[in-house]
Formats: C-alpha cells, structure tokens, sequence
C-alpha cells in the first residue's frame, strides 16, 4: 500500500498565475444573484464563484440564444467559417492562461492541460474548415420528369451538456460544429470545471461570434435546467457527454419534442494484449489508455485483458511505470499525476480496490489515498481479477489499472464484448490480419490499433449499444447540426 506522505505543492509562480486568471474573468451575469463554489480538487480551496442559474433564468437564455440565431443562420458560410478560425487563433494565443484555469479547476498536470487545448482547439479549426463544405446532392429522377435537389440546413437552437474531465475540449467539439451549422447554442458545463468553458465562450465572442448567440449556463441544478430548456419548443437539438443514467433520462425527455438527439456516454473500454505484441509498444498505449487524465476518460482503458504469454512480462513492465508516476498538484514541476476529481472518486476508487482484492485479485501497486488534502488517489494495478469483482464490469474513471488473462483470441474477445457498452476498444499485436479482424469483431464504435490515443478531430467519436447514440468529430460531427431539406423541381417537356 502507498504510505500517507506529503504531496508537491504548486510551483509558486504558476499558482500566482492562475489566480491572476481567475481574478481577470467576467463571471457575473445581469438578474442572476444566486452563486455556488467551484475547488481546487486538489486542495479543497475555493477558486471561484459563478453563477447558479435558475430554471426560469435558463429559458431566458435559450429565448437569447433564439434571437441570435436568427440571424447567424442567414450568414454565409465563408462568415461563420472565417469567426471561427479566428476563435481558434485565440484559443492558441491563449493558451497558457486556459491550461492554468483547466488545472486549477479540474486538477490535470499543467503539461496535460497544454495538450487538452491542442486537442481542443482542433475541433475549431477543423469545424472552420468543415463550414464552407455542407453537402448535399441533384440527381435526376428515376421515372424522369424531376430533378431532386437535397441540402443541409442548421437544425435550430442547439443545448449542449458537458462533463468535467475535458472543460476545454467538450465544449469545442460541440460549439464549433454547432456554429459551422448556423446554430444558436446553450451550453452547461459541469458545476466542477465552468471556467474554462465561460472564458472560451468569451474568446469566441472577442473573434466575431455575436455575443448572446452562445449562451452559458452554469447551475447546480441539472434537473431542472434539463427539464424545463428541453421541454422549450425553440429547443431542437441536444448533445451530451456523460453516464448512460443521465443520458437515458435526457432521451425520454427529448422524445416529448422530438429532438434532434447526440449522446456520447458510459463507457468499459476493453484493451487486448495479444502474445505477439510488442512488449514496449503495448506497455507505452496501455499506459496512455489508461493514466489519460488520471483515467478519469470515458475511453479510458478499463478491462486489460493480456493473453498467458505475454502477460508477467507486460504486467511487470505496467506496474513499474506506473509506480513511477509523480502525485502532485497539477501546477508542481514534474508531476504526472493530479488528484481525481472529488472526495467522493476517491471513496468509490477506494471500494473498487477493496472488492477487488477481496475476491482475489493481486495488488501490485498503489490502491490508497496518498497525501492528506485533496482527492488523490495513487496510480494502482491489480492483477488476475476475476470476472466477479466489480472492478470487471464497473466504469473506472480513475488511475486504477484493472487486468485479466486470457488464452485463446476467442475467449478474449468475448469477454470484451460481454457489456452493455461499446465506446472504445484497443488490440495491440504485431499480425496485420489479427489486428483488424479483431477490431471488426469488437462491438465498439472506435479502436485503438497499437496505440492508446485513438481520439481524433477529423475521426467520427462515439458509441455503440448503451454508449450512445450519433457522432463527433469529423464530417459526421457537422451533420448532427444539420437537417435535410428536399425539393422536388418538375421539369417542363421541351419540343
């Protein structure tokens, strides 16, 4: 077990950085009174104080975001694309206050942070290329007499959830393609991580954006926020990352106006080890898969399953690097690993661990609490867990690394398939055949091939089975704010 010991603390400067920050961005909003705290997960310290809207305060932002979007709809999309581009230049000429403000709310090593915005901003400048190609289609009438014209057009006022483990990159993938389309917007971001969504919302309005066209709201009741905006006949999209509960309970309340639907959810990403893996390839993707922002990822890697002939090796390998990991705050030099989110992932990370061990599995590294303030939790590795414990069937979210063996590829890829969920999948082996017959036969909507990063802007994300429906990213992100508009032009017989 990890001893209790003393964390890094914040590296001076940066902290003063931060709270210059901090201290720079435009919270307030007119008629919205009510505030709650977010922290510093690192340190329990209060950073900031934003805004707790209301319900009826959130339809007033969706009849704002309404009203903008009326006339962001008409504007060409060379206008929309040319805004958005300059978004992203802000975003990159911003960038060392945003990954400061990422890590002091949402607790990620300052390097992690830089990365997070890289990726982030991506999705901008992708989505400003994306913008002046919006598709459509002529083709002549089978039976002759017609020709049948087809276009897309923005779908209408668009509601946008987000969660906390990526404050910078959810909110761009979503808002970009929602923008590219034509469409007005209201995004929530999680009570943990609002800042860098409200500073990012603010960079977009000082490149161009027309300043009630994106609204934030920030408020700690979901509930009622998604109750009364989805219920609201100028709604027509909605788009969310976060568990399969929630995202089951947004879809029955969609289904009453019958909203345009994208849902990126739960996910038990199973990671396959083959024998004939590169031992140092493998051990560097399933490293990346799972210690990806702490694990706290929804394709993170939560089932690895390594095949018998591999496997001391392999797992010798993983438990050394991540025993080597620094804990820290995410602003002290060399830190590789910030806290987890909340005190509460700590006690549920806790008990994961617990259970584990107490039906068998082997410890190898970490599976405490490290430090006495905070919520950290020690990068861990469990060995041969069987298929009982909840570590076997249960989201992680977290640096607890969870393997299983196997022998032959069947087996292996049963086990793999055998959840509700199908986000992520990875196989890592050096047989091209294997690799993507494998691949096919996982029940995923994305795999990583001999890599632990798979996620792209110019790739379409998202699940299959209970991990969601639609997709983000690329083309396809773009036509989740589009509807089809189809016109049928008679054509007049010549003589």
């Amino acid at each position: 077990m990890t001893p209790i010991r003393t964390l890094p603390d914040a590296e001076p400067t940066a902290l003063a950085d931060s709270d210059k920050v901090l201290a720079g961005l435009r919270l307030a909003v007119p008629g919205v009174t009510r505030t709650f705290d977010v922290h510093d997960p690192a340190t329990g310290q209060v950073i900031a104080q934003v805004p707790d809207f209301d319900a009826d305060q959130s339809l007033d932002a969706v009849a704002r975001a309404d009203a903008a979007g009326r006339s962001w709809a008409a504007t060409s999309t060379r206008h929309r694309a040319d805004i958005l581009r300059a978004w992203h230049d802000l975003i990159l000429g911003n960038a060392e206050m945003i990954a400061l403000l990422i890590t002091r709310e949402m607790g990620k090593p300052l390097a992690e942070a830089r990365a997070e915005i890289s990726y982030g901003a991506d999705f901008i400048r992708w989505y400003a290329e994306e913008a002046v190609r919006p598709g459509g289609n002529l083709r002549d009438a089978p039976a002759g007499g017609a020709r049948l014209l087809s276009r897309r057009a923005p779908v209408g006022l668009s509601v946008l959830i987000t969660p906390w483990n990526f404050p910078l990159a959810m909110a761009t993938r979503k808002i970009a393609p929602a923008l590219a389309a034509g469409c007005p917007v209201v995004i929530k971001p999680a009570p943990h991580t609002p800042l860098t969504t409200i500073f990012a919302v603010q960079l977009a309005v000082a490149a161009g954006v027309p300043e009630d066209l994106v609204q934030v709201v920030t408020t700690t009741g979901a509930p009622s926020f998604s109750t009364a905006v989805l219920a609201d006949p100028r709604v027509r999209k909605v788009s969310f990352t976060g568990s399969t509960a929630v995202g089951k309970v947004l879809l029955r309340l969609a289904a009453d106006n019958v909203l345009k639907s994208s849902m990126e959810l739960g996910g038990n990403a199973p990671l396959l080890v083959f024998d004939d893996a590169d031992l140092e390839r493998a051990v560097d993707g399933a490293f990346a898969a799972k210690m990806r922002n702490g694990g706290q990822s929804c394709i993170a890697a939560n089932r690895i399953f390594v095949q018998d002939g591999i496997a001391d090796a392999f797992v010798d390998a993983l438990t050394e690097r991540l025993a080597a990991v620094q804990i820290g705050h995410g602003l002290a030099p060399g830190v590789g690993l910030g806290p987890v989110i909340d005190h509460t992932a700590v006690t549920r990370l806790t008990a994961l661990v617990a259970d584990a061990t107490s039906r068998g599995a082997h410890l190898l590294t970490g599976g405490s609490a490290p430090g006495n303030l905070g919520s950290f939790f020690a990068p861990t590795l469990l060995d041969h867990v069987p298929a009982d414990a909840d570590l076997a069937h249960t989201e992680i979210f977290g640096p607890v690394a969870a393997v299983q063996r196997f022998s032959q590829q069947d087996e292996a890829i049963a086990r793999a398939n055998d959840t509700e969920h199908g986000l992520a999948g990875y196989v890592f082996t050096e047989n091209l055949d294997r690799a993507f017959n494998v691949a096919d036969e996982l029940a995923t909507g994305l795999v990583g091939i001999n890599q632990g990063v798979p996620s792209n802007a110019a790739a379409p994300f998202g699940g299959v089975k209970q991990s969601g429906l639609g997709r983000e990213g690329s083309s396809e992100g773009l036509e989740e704010y589009q509807e089809i508009r189809y016109y049928n032009l008679a054509l007049r017989p010549t003589t």
